[in-house]
């Protein structure tokens, strides 16, 4: 981590012996943007390939093409749709992944996990862990400050999805790490406290919210899943996001996730929107363009998302009486 290294990529693949041929996924913006920067100092083969929908269908040309060109490293040059593809067709072929963000605002940057579209329901599939991690701060904080906002979001969940699984090990019996949970906790709390650093000093900032994104998904490589990372906040993202689909970003969802599932964990949670808010991270389901019946829909369906993964909603959610009173009484709606 550090300023102007995407164009030292060439160095340090050579540095850690990642062969060539290579391959980067990376979306359109990006190319334009920064792609003359990374190919600097690349010796070898190099193509590029891009994605704009993170599903199903370009996981399978981006795999054609790694089979097709014999490619031994691939790089996820971009943000997340980018570099879960690149690192889901990397675990898949059995080469080595390299993953380049170029903009903080999810916690996939090293986790071993992928998110796609286009298997028939929201998961997250077994990935492959980054070989290095290229996070260029001069990139990175150049990103628009909602994707920015995003990433300070999709990290506090944390702080839901620990309890989640804390209470899953109680009721259920199902194994929780304590370290890898202290871990996840603490990026949260970084998350947090980088939301008014980024005001004074945004590249110090961004480097403080880079580190809590690294740690959050080395918690998901411990943890041997997305359980500290991922709770019932998470469930009710993914729920809007198939209620109401590309309307906002994921980490912005996670945010009024958080605000309401602190209000049934007892968290303080009036606290918590109070700084989320101060740092302009959306608190309202407007702010975000969301129908106020969406959200309540979202969150009765919500435990369906993922019906092994045991979270404060339980097995049979919430009644549509139960999600309006609690959306309303923390303010997601009005």
């Amino acid at each position: 981590m550090g300023v102007g290294l995407a164009e030292r990529v060439g160095e340090f693949l050579r540095d850690a012996g990642l062969r060539g041929p290579y391959l980067i996924v990376t979306g359109s913006t990006v190319k334009s943007l920064f792609m003359e920067s990374v190919l600097k100092g690349i010796e070898g083969r190099i193509d590029v390939l891009e994605t704009s929908k993170g599903d199903v269908s370009e996981v399978e040309e981006v795999e054609s093409a790694v089979k097709s060109r014999n490619v031994m490293t691939v790089l996820g040059v971009g943000g997340g749709r980018s570099i879960d593809v690149a690192k889901y067709v990397s675990h898949r072929t059995k080469i080595d992944f390299v993953s380049v963000p170029t903009a903080p605002s999810h916690d996939g940057v090293t986790s071993p996990f992928a998110s796609l579209k286009g298997l028939g329901k929201v998961v997250s599939v077994k990935a492959k862990e980054p070989s290095i991690i290229i996070a260029d701060l001069r990139i990175l904080s150049q990103a628009p400050r909602r994707l920015i906002n995003a990433g300070i979001g999709d990290t506090v969940g944390k702080l839901i999805a620990v309890r989640d699984w804390r209470l899953a090990a109680k009721l259920r019996g199902e194994y929780y790490g304590d370290y890898t949970a202290s871990l996840a906790l603490m990026s949260a709390k970084h998350a947090l406290g980088c939301a008014n650093v980024i005001e004074r000093d945004k590249l110090e900032g961004v480097r403080s919210l880079v580190e809590a994104l690294i740690s959050s998904g080395v918690a998901m490589g411990l943890a041997g899943s997305t359980r500290p990372a991922s709770g019932s906040e998470h469930l009710f993202a993914h729920a809007v996001d198939m209620v109401y689909p590309n309307r906002a970003l994921h980490g912005e969802l996670v945010a009024l996730g958080t605000i309401m599932m602190s209000y049934l964990h007892g968290i303080n949670w009036k606290k918590l929107r109070k700084t989320l808010n101060s740092a302009g991270i959306p608190t309202t389901a407007k702010e975000v363009g969301i129908p106020d019946d969406v959200i309540i829909k979202s969150l009765t369906i919500a435990h369906t998302i993922r019906t092994e993964r045991y979270t404060i909603l339980g097995d049979r959610g919430l009644t549509w009486e139960a999600a309006e009173r609690l959306a309303s009484e923390t303010g997601v709606i009005s």
